[in-house]
């Protein structure tokens, strides 16, 4: 019995540190029972008061506010840990999600797509946007529209911190999403490292399959410093982040008019539309099947990385409304 009560303990607090790192403030117990609610959680104001006091004392929340409480980094990770075996495609899951609430019509020019969110420090932005600069003139990201976000303004579901600057790139689940609306089920299959030889695609260095992993693959891979994407911008050789996605053979006008549509408008994440059957970039294919190579959203901002810039990324971040984006040549 007390396992299971300690057990039962554990998911509550489990619940409200979640709601508390989904806020950009300090919350009370009568906002977190109402968050509560979202996840099915039905918790009193005395019960999360409760274990309110248990997580100070753990270190996993500190005050912040009047009667209000923030998540520590200590929360965070305890958090991260804590969940991973419950998130197991969990990346999977939120790529489809956000295909689905695609609402971009590349022939109106409106509604929303998925974007991936990068904040700089205000003093390293401008050295951030000119290391990007060689890899958004060689067309290595998803599109060279972007958006801009300063302290205390949102790009997605991100609300940018004091004395910081967001940027949002356009996230390759956009393709997903404009496809899937135009009636062409997409299998999203891995991220990977992706070798160019003389600005062409040669093979697939690295991968992680999205139903295995609860993390981001781009940003794992930036974080392991595995790309040279600058280098790859501006000679034409290197490794840069890409993914790899799975089509039904009979889709492919669809596919090939529907990628046209999206190139008109800037979007130009599809970088390799393979054959039936064959494989692509070295990676196999069913009989009825075809692959196609995604360029990664992030690719400009792997290359400030290399840059020396820190950045804390955040991809899949939520969705923006096209009229939204800028040109990146505008900035």
């Amino acid at each position: 019995m007390v396992q299971s009560a300690n057990s039962d303990t554990e998911k509550k607090i489990l619940s409200i540190l979640r709601v508390l790192s989904e806020s950009s403030g300090p919350l009370g117990s009568i906002t977190i029972a109402r968050e509560l609610q979202r996840y099915g959680v039905d918790l009193s104001e005395r019960a999360i008061r409760y274990h309110l006091r248990i997580m100070d004392e753990r270190g996993y929340t500190q005050p912040g506010g009047r009667d209000g409480r923030s998540i520590t980094p200590l929360g965070v990770e305890e958090l991260q840990i804590a969940l991973a075996p419950d998130q197991i495609g969990f990346i999977l899951d939120k790529l489809e999600l956000m295909a689905f609430q695609t609402t971009f019509n590349p022939a109106k020019r409106t509604g929303l797509l998925p974007i991936n969110t990068s904040v700089f420090t205000q003093e390293r932005f401008r050295k951030a946007l000119s290391a990007m600069r060689e890899t958004f003139k060689a067309g290595l990201g998803v599109s060279h529209l972007v958006a801009v976000g300063h302290e205390g303004e949102k790009l997605g579901n991100v609300v940018i911190p004091n004395g910081k600057v967001g940027l949002a790139t356009v996230c390759s689940v956009a393709v997903n999403g404009v496809l899937l609306k135009a009636g062409v089920p997409v299998e999203s299959r891995f991220g990977g490292v992706l070798e160019i030889r003389n600005s062409k695609p040669r093979r697939f260095t690295a991968i992680i399959n999205y139903g295995g992993t609860s993390l981001d693959p781009s940003e794992q891979y930036m974080r392991a410093r595995m790309t040279s994407v600058g280098e790859a911008a501006r000679t034409g050789n290197g490794r840069i982040l890409a993914n790899f996605r799975e089509l039904p053979a009979p889709s492919r006008s669809t596919v090939e008019e529907t990628v046209s549509l999206l190139k008109a408008v800037g979007i130009n994440g599809v970088y390799v539309l393979g054959q039936t059957g064959e494989p692509v970039c070295q990676i196999a294919l069913g009989a009825n099947r075809i692959g196609m190579v995604l360029l990664g959203g992030m690719n400009p901002v792997a290359a400030a990385v290399e840059a020396g810039v820190e950045v804390d990324n955040f991809s899949e971040s939520g969705l923006i409304d096209f009229e939204r984006l800028v040109s990146f040549w505008d900035l």
